[in-house]
């Protein structure tokens, strides 16, 4: 960029001639030097008078093409006829700099007129970037200050050869080089070209932790969102080296720790080293983990009138002799704010202090009610929101403009924000307001892309085994309005499905979350087919922050038939005499279609810790299903699932689970229920056991397992880490032991095998290999049934794409 230059000079001094010769100082007189004083001292108040005072008739604009003479007059605060000093010439260049059209001005008084001589900027016709591969025009774009049809200057466009560099350090390629090239169109206008050359990925080959001895690098490695470069990174892009990314890798660890005892535990540093010579880093993060406390006493003191501190233990959500955990203490402050400003006091501040005892290792806590300052949020202010809309960050807080302005529930939005998912960065600030009493509080966000596109194939050991194919399109934020929205195909050589799910999270202003699915799903069985066609209707109402509730309105058409190989008569009602299919399945199936209309209740309650990958919590659900509200359909059914983490070993990564569940149905009306409504046996009720392999049997030897009214189930299982894979493979494995029996029919009794009606039990060992893929957790099963029944269908392996929740 060129310099500015100034010139405010308004009269110009007489100089003598450089070459003259000096002159025989000549000797003055008293009377001589009295005279020479005087003059002196009139000429040098006429140059202040005229230096205050000066007047010009006209103002004359040079060096101007694009912008108009009469508009620079207007910006100067100089006018022709009025008395003007050097102070107002120098207003008079900041105000035409501050057009931001000029690189340079100069202005002069030239006899009875102001010269304004200005040099404009040029335009910007096109930004043009060369070379690039990895990122797009359009996303370099968004990023550079210089745009067509605005102003150039050196300075944008070194800061934007910096963005451009930035950009690609951002998806790993440290070593990418970007220079600029201008080119001069004519007319005041130029072309803006940076060329880029994008070298390879700068990988990361190494994550050490040092000072660790509490919890294994591998179980450290889990924690933070930086991974080694793997043969996946291609796919994930987690292996890029970032140091804002580090920085809240380090807030991730402190938060693990303090959350697991390690109060005085301190990131020491975290530093990344670049061997320039294979373009990898190594990440070395030391760490003080320090002894690791239990809580002590806890108590509440309070110091407002009206508020017994005493009677406030159980709002408290600390207890003697846990383990200390941080999260409990926020989670406590948080309950206490609300409680009290529930009861008249919005601007009471809770300040935990807590006590450490060296020798026992416990911590006690004393949780102080104050009557803070007395402020009020004068009004919230949210910036770089550029596609989600303003109210949807506005609903986030239990907060608005007016409220009094309490830090604990600012937080608690904050937090809540992040966990949209939406933004790739939360910072929420405080600043003073108009009034001492009034407060800003500004909400700073960086947005990420909320959009996913995904494909992919695998196989399936389920109802409808075989090779299979996937696609969903997923939008977490639809429109900017937080709304979620999900289309998804799949199918097979026995199946396919589509689905379309649609959530208002924020239904009628409130926090309760409103939608629907509409599905299709069409299964082909040995003998039989299956073509479901439904529609849901929910709401989720949170009930604490763990504990949520869901209602629902189901209605579902199902039809079934006979296979190709069943089916050669013209009567789709009646299979082919050959056709092995129980006379239970051809009741069914000659019911024709079937309408399902049913409510249903369901309560879920989640402590885990991490879904995608838990160590400690509860995961529990309990949903009741009545039909009956129209429809064919007429029964009652109970399910619940219960699943326990708990970490055995935190040097090893071990974790341990455990899970039980049951369910039931009973038809009520006197129709009973169809062969279909009865619960089939599956990989989550029992490993190494077929779908529908266990259970009651039909009595006229086709073989087919009917389903049953009654489950109950239970598994106990291990998770370790794979010795010598690196954990960013996200590997794990696992043993395991299931039981689970299934029994009762309300088939007609001449149609089941009596002896497989009831409550025998079934059991397996096995091993397990678990994969977090950029597709979803895949799962494979090895089991081995250590008891069975004579009629029940084994397989040993089990492959597919799923959760254990």
């Amino acid at each position: 960029m060129q310099l500015a230059s100034r010139s405010t000079s308004v009269f110009h001094n007489r100089r003598a001639p450089k070459n003259s010769a000096p002159r025989p100082r000549p000797a003055h007189k008293p009377q001589q030097l009295l005279s020479l004083l005087f003059a002196l001292l009139v000429t040098a108040l006429v140059a202040v008078g005229n230096a205050h005072a000066a007047m010009v008739s006209r103002i004359e604009v040079t060096g101007n093409q694009r912008v108009d003479a009469d508009a620079i007059r207007n910006y100067l605060p100089i006018k022709p006829g009025k008395e003007f000093s050097g102070n107002d010439i120098d207003d008079a260049v900041k105000a035409l700099f501050g057009m931001g059209l000029f690189s340079d001005v100069e202005i002069n008084q030239v006899g009875s007129a102001l010269v304004v001589n200005v040099s404009e900027y040029k335009v910007v016709n096109q930004v043009l970037f060369q070379g690039n591969k990895k990122l797009k025009d359009a996303q370099l774009a968004m990023g550079v200050q210089l745009k067509p049809r605005g102003v150039f200057s050196q300075a944008a466009l070194d800061a934007d050869v910096e963005a451009v560099k930035t950009a690609y350090r951002k998806i790993g390629r440290d070593d990418a080089t970007v220079t600029s090239q201008i080119m001069d169109l004519g007319e005041n206008r130029v072309n803006v070209v940076f060329n880029i050359n994008e070298g390879d990925r700068t990988q990361i080959t190494a994550i050490n932790f040092v000072g660790n001895s509490a919890y294994s690098g591998r179980r450290l490695s889990d924690v933070i969102t930086t991974r080694r470069t793997s043969y996946l990174s291609f796919l994930l892009r987690d292996d890029v080296y970032d140091e804002d990314k580090l920085r809240a890798d380090q807030e991730l660890l402190r938060r693990f720790y303090y959350s697991h005892g390690y109060a005085d535990f301190q990131v020491v540093s975290a530093v990344g080293e670049l061997d320039e010579t294979t373009n990898k880093y190594t990440i070395t993060i030391t760490v003080q983990e320090g002894e690791r406390y239990r809580f002590g006493d806890v108590s509440v003191d309070s110091t407002i009138p009206g508020v017994d501190g005493q009677a406030l233990g159980s709002v408290v959500e600390t207890r003697k002799g846990d383990i200390y955990n941080a999260k409990n203490v926020e989670d406590t402050i948080i309950a206490l704010t609300e409680h009290v400003a529930g009861v008249g006091y919005p601007f009471a501040q809770v300040t935990p202090r807590g006590a450490r005892n060296f020798d026992d290792h416990t911590i006690s806590v004393v949780y102080t009610i104050d009557q803070g300052t007395k402020a009020y949020i004068e009004r919230i202010e949210i910036r770089g929101n550029e596609r989600t809309r303003d109210y949807i960050v506005r609903r986030e807080f239990d907060v608005s403009e007016g409220d009094a302005f309490n830090q604990v529930l600012i937080q608690r939005a904050k937090k809540r924000l992040e966990a949209l998912d939406y933004f790739e960065k939360v910072d929420i600030s405080a600043v003073p307001g108009s009034e001492p009493d009034q407060v800003v509080v500004v909400v700073d966000l960086v947005e990420k892309a909320s959009g996913e596109f995904s494909i992919g194939a695998g196989y399936s050991t389920g109802a409808t085994p075989g090779p299979t194919v996937e696609g969903s399109v997923t939008e977490r934020n639809f429109l900017g309005r937080g709304q979620f929205i999900k289309l998804s195909a799949s199918g097979g050589t026995t199946s396919q499905n589509y689905n379309l799910s649609f959530t208002e999270p924020y239904f009628l202003g409130r926090r309760l979350a409103a939608g629907f699915d509409i599905y299709r799903s069409t299964s082909d069985f040995t003998n039989y087919t299956a073509t479901s066609t439904g529609a849901t209707v929910r709401l989720g109402v949170p009930i604490t922050n763990g504990l949520s509730t869901q209602l629902a309105y189901n209605i579902e058409q199902e039809e079934y038939g006979y296979s190709d190989t069943c089916d050669t008569t013209d009567d789709p009602a009646s299979p082919d005499v050959d056709c092995d299919v129980s006379q239970a399945i051809r009741q069914g199936v000659a019911e024709g279609a079937w309408i399902k209309s049913s409510v249903s209740a369901g309560l879920v309650y989640n402590s885990v810790d991490d879904m995608k990958n838990p160590h400690e919590g509860l995961y529990a659900s309990a949903t009741a299903e009545v039909a009956g509200l129209g429809g064919d359909a007429k029964f009652f059914k109970f399910t619940t699932r219960a699943t326990v983490y708990q970490t055995l070993s935190d040097q090893m990564d071990l974790v341990g689970l455990v899970s039980a569940g049951a369910g039931h149905i009973e038809g009520y009306g006197g129709d009973g229920l169809r062969v279909f409504d009865h619960f089939q046996g599956n990989d989550k009720m029992i490993r190494g056991f077929a779908y529908g392999g266990i259970g009651p049997v039909d009595s006229d030897g086709a073989g087919d397992h009917l389903g049953g009214t009654t489950y109950f189930n239970a598994s106990a299982e291990a998770q370790f880490p794979l010795p010598v894979i690196p954990e960013s493979f996200g590997l794990r494995g696992a043993v395991f032991a299931d039981a689970a029996t299934l029994y009762g029919s309300e088939v007609d009794p001449a149609l089941v095998d009596a002896s497989t009606t009831g409550m025998q039990w079934r059991a397996s060992v096995g091993l397990s290999l678990m994969w977090a893929s950029p597709f979803g957790p895949i799962r494979i099963d090895y089991a081995m049934p250590v008891k069975k029944e004579a009629s029940d269908d084994v397989q040993e392996f089990n492959f597919g794409l799923a959760t254990r929740f």
